[in-house]
């Protein structure tokens, strides 16, 4: 195999990423509250060598679940459940740093890592749902630059937190009767303009030392911060262009300032429609988008552009003149990502729809396993990507068939491993343990 090699999640969304997913005949939508459904399909992904399973979060009931299956399992608990039926692959959920606190969510992920081995990565999100401030006790949602800022101080937190122990404080000595070293153990004493926390971490340092910060925002705050915080960036991207771009961009501002560019990893979502065919799998696309529901992908662009469109408009072009790209909404990387769909591709309302059905707005590819093999290679091999998070548009066929399709081609190759070489996610993803940096 070559020097540099793909890396590949598993992204769970509850019966699979298509929107309607839960109403084809392929899948078994009672099981998606069944944690078998998903520790066998974490053993399927562990026995193909994928990198990680990532579930993603939201602290709120999405509007839109009257057609679709989008509840929100709690994902430490999903996680451990998954880590207890797995050995080696990584376990990576999504936390908020609005509506969590630094002390507890660094217990959690601290717990996962030293009961999974190893395996624990952080999806670092500001979240952008703003009903959730309600759950809350907030009378609104913070604006996007003061979410971004506290992430900042959040991350900082937490990772003080992670290093209050140092790898030698753990003595266990029972000869000697010294269980931990003291003189090791530091209080963080943090007091920031928005957080303040004393520590230490009731936990030692864990197997990883911190488990991986994994980042998924596009949007100019969201470059900023992932240049200096992330190591694995979960990304969005329609064309090879807009990939490319993302990826130098980034890179070049982890250089900047002073990381190494190649220890942080650009991973683009791809929804592969897989068939022997390019006909069949354009086929079997269209059967899933022609099972959407109207009023579930009209409120899906209610929210991400602020049209309020009726099922009378379906037919009819996009009214662009009536998107307003200034304030809160225009600084999302999502919305922008939509926009430039309207742009270069002019579709229809109902095109746009089933364009965003997919994968609400990461990229959907159709073809045969070669040519979603070829696509892959292309972003690897010129600039766009260090791996993907596969998102299956329904599940567990929409995998299957990646997993036993693409994957044997991707190693004929050379481009994606046969076994696991390490045990936890840093060695999957070619990332060195950190040394601790306690606070003296």
């Amino acid at each position: 195999m070559s020097a540099r090699t793909l890396r590949l999640n598993l992204f769970v969304y509850p019966g699979g990423h298509h929107e309607a997913a839960w109403r084809y005949h392929g899948t078994d939508p009672q099981r998606v509250l069944d944690i078998g459904f998903y520790q066998d399909l974490a053993r399927r992904a562990e026995a193909a060598a994928f990198d990680a399973v990532f579930f993603a979060d939201g602290p709120s009931l999405a509007d839109n679940v009257r057609y679709a299956s989008r509840f929100r399992l709690e994902p430490f608990t999903w996680l451990s459940a998954v880590a207890a039926a797995t050995e080696r692959i990584g376990l990576i959920a999504t936390a908020s740093t609005t509506y969590t606190e630094p002390y507890n969510l660094a217990r959690l992920f601290s717990s996962l890592d030293h009961l999974s081995g190893g395996r624990a990565g952080w999806n670092i999100v500001t979240t952008g749902a703003p009903q959730a401030a309600a759950n809350f006790g907030l009378d609104e949602h913070p604006v996007h630059a003061e979410r971004y800022a506290r992430a900042r101080e959040f991350v900082e937190v937490v990772t003080k937190l992670w290093d209050s122990w140092e790898d030698e404080a753990l003595v266990v000595d029972q000869k000697s009767g010294v269980f931990a070293d003291t003189d090791r153990i530091h209080e963080i004493n943090h007091t920031g303009p928005r957080l303040k926390v004393r520590g230490p971490l009731n936990l030692p340092r864990s197997p990883q030392g911190r488990p991986v910060y994994v980042q998924a925002g596009s949007s100019e705050d969201g470059r900023s911060f992932a240049a200096a915080y992330a190591e694995a960036v979960f990304t969005a991207h329609q064309t090879l262009r807009g990939g490319q771009e993302f990826y130098a961009d980034l890179k070049a501002r982890a250089g900047a300032l002073g990381r190494d560019p190649d220890r942080l990893l650009v991973l683009p979502g791809i929804s592969p429609f897989i068939g022997s065919t390019e006909a069949e799998a354009r086929a079997l696309q269209k059967e899933f988008d022609e099972l959407t529901q109207p009023e579930y992908s009209l409120q899906l662009l209610r929210r991400l552009l602020g049209l309020e469109l009726s099922a009378a408009e379906l037919d009819g072009p996009v009214p662009r003149q009536l998107i307003e790209t200034r304030g809160e909404r225009g600084n999302g990387s999502r919305f922008r990502l939509v926009l430039d769909i309207i742009d270069r591709e002019q579709p229809t309302v109902r095109e746009l729809l089933h364009r965003l059905a997919g994968a609400r707005g990461h990229r959907v590819v159709a073809g045969t396993p070669e040519q979603v093999t070829d696509q892959l290679q292309e972003w690897f091999e010129h600039g766009a990507a260090d791996g993907f998070n596969v998102m299956p548009p329904w599940l567990t066929g929409g995998f299957d068939l990646f997993a036993d399709q693409v994957v044997p081609l991707l190693r004929e190759r050379g481009l994606f491993r046969t076994a696991y070489d390490g045990a936890t996610l840093r060695e999957h993803y070619g990332l060195p343990r950190p040394a601790a940096e306690p606070v003296r």
